[in-house]
């Protein structure tokens, strides 16, 4: 009875992990894709293959690549375009306070685990029940979504030098657009939504008249402007209930 048992449980555990593998390829893989559009843009945008692909191994967080190239093709300075990438970037921080407690990885391993602490790993781990599989799901996706992401941003830088101006193909527009599909599905309340929108109005509105990749820096001062606001109107929706 108790051997029965033991086989019930490790047929449970193991459907229960190829589930989490599951899930996790499939976001390492949709999302690995997308590494393509960075290197077609990157490439547009005046970097070099060796710089395109240095920029993935290195700094692989898609935002904050997808930033710093689209300051650059803008005419922005060097300075204003990682500004701007790393504050994109500073959010894989919080990540990070997260998913050190959940993974609790040996310390010798955390300074490698640390480049994969992006916002498709951090999903997956913090959806699991355990943290066994919260670290499965970390690993499969943080592999799989490194290895595809370098390899298509290859493929990308590559395929752009050999068409050319990417203008002229529209593919300026790859990285926007796939950063937009990207968030959109994560705006799941209406605060969420105010911020991503007031955001986008400041960002377009202050194009014209500020130097590129400034207007990216002040549109971040779309979150603090709609936090206080919801502030305010909840402490007048609790005064007014009092």
């Amino acid at each position: 009875m108790a051997d029965r048992t033991a086989l019930e449980d490790a047929d449970i555990g193991e459907k229960a992990d190829r589930a989490v593998v599951r899930d996790a390829l499939g976001v390492g893989v949709a999302v690995g894709l997308s590494g393509f559009a960075f290197g077609v843009t990157s490439a547009g945008s005046g970097l070099t293959l060796l710089q395109t692909c240095a920029l993935s191994l290195l700094v692989f967080t898609g935002a904050s690549q997808f930033a710093l190239v689209g300051a650059l093709a803008a005419g922005g300075s060097p300075f204003t375009a990682a500004a701007g990438a790393f504050f994109l970037g500073v959010r894989n921080a919080f990540y990070g306070l997260r998913l050190s407690q959940l993974l609790a990885l040996p310390r010798a391993v955390r300074p490698f685990a640390a480049q994969w602490v992006i916002d498709e790993t951090a999903a997956v781990a913090l959806a699991q029940p355990t943290r066994r599989a919260a670290r499965l799901g970390f690993v499969v996706t943080g592999l799989s979504l490194y290895l595809l992401w370098n390899l298509t941003t290859l493929l990308g830088a590559m395929g752009a030098e050999a068409i050319g101006d990417t203008d002229a193909w529209g593919l300026d527009a790859a990285g926007p657009a796939v950063f937009l599909a990207l968030l959109a599905p994560m705006l799941q309340t209406g605060t969420e939504r105010a911020v991503a929108g007031l955001a986008v109005l400041l960002g377009l509105g202050l194009l014209p008249v500020l130097p590129a990749g400034v207007p990216v820096l002040l549109a971040a001062l779309a979150a603090p402007a709609v936090l206080w606001v919801d502030g305010r109107r909840r402490r007048g929706e609790q005064e007014d209930a009092r």
